[in-house]
C-alpha cells in the first residue's frame, strides 16, 4: 500500500516538531520531523538508478524515534499513491540533510547499489549546490578550508576544529547579489564530504545559510522559511552502462 496523507497524517495535522525534554541538548535529541506534504519526484529512471528530487523538511532515512517514519527511503520503498510506484528494493546511495532539498540518486537493485556506494567513497561523483548566504560576499570566487569535528557538547552540531577535524574543503562561485535585504546566491562544490560542510563553512566566512537552524547569525535563520541550500547536480558514472550522467534539479528559490 502507497503512502497517503490523509490517513498517515491523521493524528499530527499541525505539522508541528514535538520534543520531550526542554534542554538544548534534548530538543535536538529529541527532534520529530513535521509533517511534509511536498512529494519526491522522480528526475530520471531506467531498470537500475532513480534520480529524485528531495523537498526540504523530509528525512532521507527513517528515524530511530517511531514518530520520525516517514522519509525518502520510506516513500521509494512503499510509493506514493497517484504520484510514483513503490521500489522495494530501491537503496540510497547517499543522504541530504532535512532541510536540503535537491537531487539524489537511488539504486534500484543489489548491484547497481554497490556501484554507487563505491564511486561516493572514491570520491568520484561531483556533488553541486546553490545555497542563498546573509550579506554580500566581498570575493567573486574562492574556497573554504576549515577542519571539520564532532560537537559533542551539542549534538548533532559540528565545530571547525584544525587540530582534532577532518580536512573539509569548499569551493565557491557567486552566482548573485541580491538586495532587501542584502544576500548571495552561491553555488557551491564541496571537494570533501563532512556532515554539514556547506553550513559550517559557510558561518566560518561570516556569511550563514539562511534559514539554517544550526548554524545562524542573530538574524539569518529568521530571513527564510526553510533552509535554503539546495542539491542542484550530480556527476557521475552509470552503473550497468558506464556512461557518464549529468542529473539536475532546477533550484526552488
Amino acid at each position: 500500500m502507497g503512502l497517503n496523507f490523509s490517513t498517515l497524517y491523521a493524528d499530527n495535522r499541525d505539522g508541528s516538531m514535538r520534543t520531550t525534554e526542554q534542554s538544548t541538548d534534548s530538543l535536538i535529541d529529541n527532534f520529530i520531523a513535521p509533517i511534509c506534504r511536498d512529494f519526491v519526484t522522480i528526475v530520471y529512471q531506467d531498470d537500475d538508478i532513480l534520480l529524485i528530487n528531495k523537498p526540504s523538511g523530509l528525512l532521507s532515512l527513517s528515524g530511530k524515534n517511531p514518530l520520525n517514519w516517514d522519509s525518502v527511503h520510506y516513500r521509494l520503498v512503499h510509493g506514493q499513491v497517484g504520484v510514483s510506484p513503490a521500489f522495494p528494493e530501491a537503496k540510497l546511495a547517499h543522504r541530504l540533510d532535512f532541510g536540503t532539498s535537491g537531487i539524489m540518486l537511488v539504486g534500484l537493485n543489489a548491484e547497481s547499489a554497490q556501484h554507487l556506494n563505491q564511486q561516493f567513497q572514491l570520491r568520484t561523483i561531483q556533488k553541486r549546490y546553490l545555497a542563498m548566504l546573509e550579506g554580500w560576499l566581498e570575493e567573486d570566487q574562492g574556497q573554504i578550508s576549515a577542519a571539520i569535528a564532532k560537537d559533542k557538547s551539542l549534538f548533532p552540531r559540528v565545530k571547525i576544529c584544525h587540530s582534532t577535524g577532518k580536512t573539509a574543503i569548499s569551493e565557491y562561485i557567486l552566482v548573485q547579489r541580491l538586495e532587501s535585504p542584502r544576500r548571495s546566491l552561491v553555488q557551491f562544490t564541496p571537494l570533501t564530504g563532512r556532515t554539514h560542510q556547506l553550513r559550517i563553512h559557510s558561518l566560518e566566512i561570516g556569511h550563514p545559510i539562511l534559514g539554517c537552524d544550526l548554524y545562524a547569525s542573530s538574524q539569518s535563520e529568521q530571513l527564510a522559511e526553510r533552509l535554503l541550500l539546495h542539491a542542484s547536480d550530480l556527476y557521475f558514472v552509470h552503473p550497468v552502462t558506464g556512461e557518464a550522467v549529468h542529473g539536475r534539479c532546477s533550484c526552488p528559490f
